[in-house]
């Protein structure tokens, strides 16, 4: 072939019929609507599984990813669907992509596993056209030159899938939804059923629960709500705004999740006794302890958290003391009568409500995080007053972060003892307390109703008390 025969071949490879390069012509065109959105899930998604990326701070409006923030509100709503369901349901999709796609995508690929995992989300569990997720998956891979070569074979896979989608779901049932490493160890504490069990309810959203001020089955009735074994007030699905509901504005409740309400219900007395909240943000657990007639001194480290905090507890009509202080360093002029110790900690036991934690959190993690709460709850110990209660509580669901490291911490302080949480005073939640008389509860635990949810988030609760 001579010179200029290569030339114009070349040539009429770079243009299409109307003389125009294809990439010209693919950004001529116009975009297709959903796209962006699926672009947005995808690459949340990557930064979620590939770089540990919490996903709470990506879908921040006013600092998070910059393609989710410039959405709709229609399409954020979308990706936070997407998003939620396919952590949710991971190793279940993965394990069908496997299937599907047979031999292992090249290294270099990675960014189309996010493009199938997102479609497949849309296509196995959400209500979403499936030619209309095909569509746009294909276009995804089209318009990125990483995965342009792999169009036609994401379109084989998902045709396929929306195909065969029930016989997969039915395929992968077995398939636990929790990585094998956390599996590993609540099977180690929990036993294989109990574990199995928290698996499947991590499948379901989390429900809205509230605090009430008082007459609990008032505003069961009121809002079409439940009263659960905490006193809580569990909404039905669709409530409608928060805001907006009988009662916020008159600050007469506060969304505050059932287990989450039990650390502050586990002190006695608390009228006219100095307490201090010393991870205070975002003042659930304040506002009850302020509630129940406590002096409150709130603590916490950002100043922005304790502004909210103290805006939320204008709307309830409580006030208490604000203190922005690290409370590893916090040596207050007096003793307090009690202390609330609701510590950082590897959040696993919210998973229902932030399905990114098992993916963005390790086994180093948590070993790190237990070392924390350990110094913490030992310096917490020094601020209680001879005869004083502490409170120590997280939202973990593995005992290095409660049982293990509040026992090593006890070895170490024979002044302290467990309280111990007497089971017959929570009926419904018997199974919840421990022969120790700790509470632990499960998102497996509190059954759904036919217009309720179930589950409640995975808590830690101990009640300490400092000998006379």
């Amino acid at each position: 072939m001579n010179d200029d025969r290569r030339k114009n071949k070349a040539h009429s490879k770079r243009h299409d019929g109307k003389g125009r390069r294809p990439a010209d012509a693919a950004a001529a065109a116009p975009e297709k609507p959903g796209l962006r959105a699926r672009q947005a899930a995808a690459k949340i998604l990557a930064a979620v599984i590939d770089r540990r990326t919490p996903l709470d701070g990506m879908l921040d409006l006013e600092n998070g990813n910059v393609a989710y923030r410039q959405l709709g509100d229609a399409d954020r709503a979308l990706v936070r669907a997407i998003l939620n369901t396919a952590l949710r349901h991971l190793p279940r999709i993965e394990a069908i992509l496997d299937t599907l796609v047979g031999t292992p995508l090249p290294e270099g690929a990675r960014a189309l596993h996010h493009v199938l995992t997102v479609a497949a989300a849309q296509i196995l569990y959400l209500d979403v056209p499936d030619h209309s997720t095909v569509d746009l998956a294909v276009e995804q891979a089209q318009l990125d030159p990483r995965n342009r070569r792999f169009a036609s074979l994401t379109n084989a896979v998902l045709r396929r899938l929306s195909r065969e989608k029930a016989s997969h779901l039915t395929a992968t049932r077995a398939v636990s939804v929790i990585p094998a490493w956390f599996h590993e160890r609540l099977v180690a504490v929990y036993g294989k059923e109990h574990a199995a069990r928290i698996g499947e309810a991590l499948l379901e959203p989390s429900a809205i629960d509230l605090t009430v001020k008082s007459d609990p089955e008032g505003w069961a009735a009121k809002l079409g709500g439940r009263v659960l074994p905490t006193g809580s007030v569990r909404l039905p699905a669709a409530s409608g705004a928060i805001p907006a509901l009988e009662g916020f504005e008159a600050g007469q409740w506060w969304v505050q999740d059932a287990a989450a309400s039990l650390p502050a219900k586990l002190f006695h007395d608390l009228a006219g006794k100095r307490v201090a909240d010393l991870c205070a943000a975002p003042g659930g657990k304040t506002a009850q302890l302020a509630f129940a007639g406590a002096k409150v001194t709130a603590l916490d480290q950002s100043g922005n958290r304790l502004k909210r905090l103290i805006g939320n507890l204008e709307r309830l009509d409580l006030s208490v003391e604000a203190v922005e202080a690290n409370m590893a360093d916090y040596r207050p002029e007096e003793l307090f009568d009690a202390v609330l110790l609701d510590a950082p900690c590897s959040s696993t036991g919210t998973i229902r409500r932030h399905p990114d934690v098992l993916w963005t959190k390790g086994p180093e993690d948590i070993d790190k995080l237990a070392r924390l709460q350990e110094r913490l709850l030992r310096h917490a110990l020094t601020l209680v007053k001879p005869g004083g209660e502490l409170v120590f509580s997280n939202c973990s669901l593995d005992p290095g972060e409660g049982e293990d490291m509040v026992a090593r911490v006890l070895a170490d302080n024979p002044d302290w003892r467990i309280q111990p949480v007497e089971p017959a005073d929570w009926p419904g939640l018997e199974s919840a307390v421990s022969p120790r008389g700790e509470f632990r509860t499960t998102p497996a635990m509190l059954p759904a109703t036919d217009s309720h949810a179930g589950g409640v988030d995975g808590f830690y609760a101990v009640l300490l008390r400092r000998n006379n």
